[in-house]
């Protein structure tokens, strides 16, 4: 242990004694430490002095440090560390004393002697420089050294208040010394250099020495050897000059001067001086990997959504402000809802199906019904900002203000959401319209007004698509003027309200979910995030839950911080969502994703959704336990997916709902629930439909995913009203698209 200063010294009391001599001008000089031969240089008079020493604040207090965030998974495991500047505050007893003692060396050799101030060598500094004629040497204190690194730490990205915590000036200096001053009261020698360790920069972004010993050493600071000790405390003065990768050569000879002080200070032996001296410098350099990009399995995109969460929920800050801070001075450990087993799941599936140089993307998001909990978040292009390698930081699967893109028309995923609408009124699951394989969009009510497209097309994707069709079967085979004529009767408003209900309560974008005509179509772009929880409300009989990414929060104190909540409510009636299940059974039963079963046969429930002009394909389904949506498309731009190979596969009839996206569900699907309890939904008896005759012997051959998929059931083919989200069929929107076309199945 150093050795603290006798009380009452001279030269103590000298120190503490400056307070009160402030006005004088040499009391001017030495306070300032500059290498000036003589204060006429300044302009500054005694009174000058006097009075720059009485403004500067009387209470001063460090702020907490910035330091490194940890964001764990749902069993712990570490997803990324993240940091505007990386630093591990440390006690004490945590630091090699040999560090402690190389730094005082170095810097302020008599530091546990002098006071805020050290006359000698101010005394020193002030011959030296009156000699040369010129600023060659400075005499701050380690102390002051302490309150100049505060002050930059408390400019943070503020430039203008860095250069104040910087610049060369007497009254800087000034303030520097009341604050040391008063720290000296305050606090012990031994917790002022502690303090120091953990505040200042020793070079490649290593922040306090815990995060400079793992840099270049790749151990931590209470196992520092001699050598070790003395590099890092050498590199303070000029972290550039010193830096051991760039100057080696400066480096070596920079730690001998410091292991020469140690020995000179009797700190160290004379034969541990030349063993150290003769060891080379041994670097284990390891570089500042810092945030998102070093998730492994595909984690960066859901780390990423994390920053975004905690930058803009009110859980973390009434304001943007404080949310920044909160995230910027970090030492958080953030724990989240991800599973790692799930999310391996979906993340091979993606990157299976589909490879990263596809002129498509594929990407999927698990949610847990009941409670919002996002377990998995993966998708087929990796994180990072190399295009080259075609990575990219837009998630894929997050609306816009979470850092997604501008979502994806999700066709026919969206005609369940209108059957919700519909059984929710007290329209029968057994409704029937007439569903003839073309009609003119009907007029329909909005929330305020109606919306009349007189003259304007709709067809289903085959002329043998004609009703009448029940619910049920109008689901399974997904028949678009079905869709449309239960919508006319039901109005646009109940479609937006239920999407409002199930968490569709804006586009991906952040815009208004238009009511218009085509909405029942899925014309308007969504997330699959938004999507995967849509369907987790009907898994969860009605329950609607916000999505969550963050269990709980704990800062440096150990202390819990609030976090978002789901918010769990009852959207919806389970006698309601009872009868989606059921009709989506059908769907996976004996429609357009029958051909999508798991590894264990479990029962599922879903929907398959494919653009027009195959801009977009999806397959959102799910068991009671598990809702998963999954969306294949052109990334950025719209790319027509007819003729088209993706990862292994070629599609030469284009791809569907089914043939696309399914497969990734199924597969990510098959491997998160295995060796998991099955479990069955609860259903409602749906009589089928009688038997109708074959329409034509020469009617068009089906198409569409159940085509696609097994020959069975089939719709969607059509045209958009001009003028609105999807007019004249001109295809879906991709990420930042026109949002046309949808509906296919």
């Amino acid at each position: 242990m150093a050795p603290q200063r006798p009380a009452g010294s001279p030269l103590d009391k000298a120190g503490l004694g400056l307070k009160f001599l402030g006005i004088s001008v040499l009391a001017g000089v030495l306070v300032a430490g500059m290498a000036l031969p003589a204060i006429g240089a300044l302009g500054l008079t005694a009174k000058d002095t006097a009075e720059s020493f009485d403004n500067v604040p009387t209470d001063f207090k460090a702020p907490t440090l910035s330091q490194a965030s940890f964001i764990y998974d749902a069993k712990g495991g570490l997803i990324a560390k993240v940091f505007d500047r990386d630093r591990t505050i440390l006690t004490q007893e945590q630091m090699a004393p040999i560090m402690r003692q190389a730094q005082v060396d170095i810097e302020d050799a008599r530091f546990y002697e002098h006071g805020a101030i050290d006359l000698k060598g101010v005394l020193r500094a002030i011959g030296k420089n009156a000699e040369s004629g010129e600023a060659t040497q400075g005499a701050s204190t380690l102390t002051q050294q302490y309150v100049k690194n505060v002050n930059v730490e408390l400019a943070g990205e503020d430039k203008d208040a860095f250069r104040e915590a910087t610049k060369k000036s007497l009254g800087r200096k000034i303030q520097e010394l009341k604050i040391a001053i008063k720290l000296e009261e305050d606090l012990t020698k031994d917790q002022i250099l502690t303090n120091y360790l953990n505040i200042t920069f020793y070079g490649h972004q290593a922040y306090g020495v815990e995060s400079a010993a793992n840099r270049y050493f790749s151990k931590s600071a209470k196992d520092l050897t001699i050598a070790e000790a003395a590099t890092l405390a050498g590199l303070v003065q000029n972290p550039t000059a010193y830096d051991p990768l760039l100057h080696p050569k400066a480096t070596q000879t920079r730690r001998d001067t410091v292991i020469g002080k140690l020995l000179e200070n009797k700190h160290i032996t004379e034969a541990q001086a030349k063993e150290a001296i003769a060891t080379p410098l041994n670097l284990k350099y390891k570089e500042p990997l810092n945030g998102c990009i070093t998730a492994q399995a595909g984690m960066g995109f859901f780390c990423d959504y994390v920053r975004h969460v905690v930058k803009q929920d009110p859980a973390f800050g009434k304001s943007a402000t404080d949310r920044q801070r909160l995230w910027s001075q970090g030492g958080l450990k953030i724990y989240t809802t991800i599973d790692p087993e799930k999310q391996a799941a979906a993340y091979k599936a993606v990157t299976t199906k589909v490879y990263p140089t596809d002129s498509v993307a594929a990407a999927a998001t698990m949610i847990k019904p009941g409670t919002g909990e996002i377990l998995a978040m993966a998708q087929s292009r990796p994180y990072g900002i190399d295009s080259k390698q075609n990575q990219t930081v837009i998630n894929l699967n997050a609306d816009a203000a979470m850092g997604g893109g501008n979502g994806f028309s999700p066709g026919s995923t969206f005609k369940p959401i209108l059957a919700a609408a519909a059984l929710e009124s007290g329209i029968p699951i057994t409704q029937e319209y007439p569903s003839q394989y073309e009609i003119d969009y009907p007029k329909m009510t909005q929330c305020s007004g109606t919306w009349n497209e007189k003259g304007v097309k709709l067809k289903n994707e085959s002329t043998s698509e004609s009703g009448p069709y029940a619910l049920k079967e109008a689901m399974a085979r997904s028949v678009n003027t079905y869709f449309v004529q239960m919508e006319a009767d039901m109005g646009l408003c109940a479609v937006k309200q239920m999407a409002d209900k199930l968490g569709i309560k804006n586009l991906a974008s952040g815009k208004p979910l238009m009511e218009v005509p085509s909405m029942v179509l899925g014309t308007q772009e969504v997330s699959p995030m938004v999507m995967a929880n849509a369907y987790a409300t009907f898994a969860a009989r009605g329950k609607y839950c916000a999505p969550i990414a963050v269990k709980s929060v704990v800062n440096t104190a150990g202390t819990q911080l609030p976090v978002p909540q789901a918010n769990c409510n009852q959207v919806i009636s389970e006698t309601t969502a009872d009868g989606i299940n059921t009709l989506l059974l059908g769907v996976t039963e004996k429609g357009t994703a029958s051909s999508l079963t798991l590894d264990d046969r479990r029962q599922i429930a879903g929907k398959t959704g494919t653009t027009d002009e195959r801009y977009a394909a999806w397959f959102t389904g799910y068991t009671p336990e598990l809702s998963t949506s999954v969306w294949l498309g052109g990334p950025t731009v719209n790319v027509s997916m007819k003729s088209i190979k993706i990862g292994p596969t070629w599609f030469s009839s284009g791809v569907y709902g089914a043939t696309g996206p399914g497969p990734i569900w199924q597969m990510a699907m098959s491997q998160a629930l295995e060796g998991t309890p099955k479990s069955t939904f609860q259903t409602v008896n749906i009589p089928d439909p009688q038997p109708k005759p074959d329409p034509s012997a020469t009617a068009s051959p089906p198409s569409g995913d159940a085509a696609a998929a097994n020959g069975g059931l089939i719709g969607g083919n059509f045209s958009l009203p001009p003028g609105i989200i999807g007019g004249n069929g001109n295809g879906a929107g991709g990420n930042g698209g026109n949002g046309n076309g949808g509906g296919r199945h």
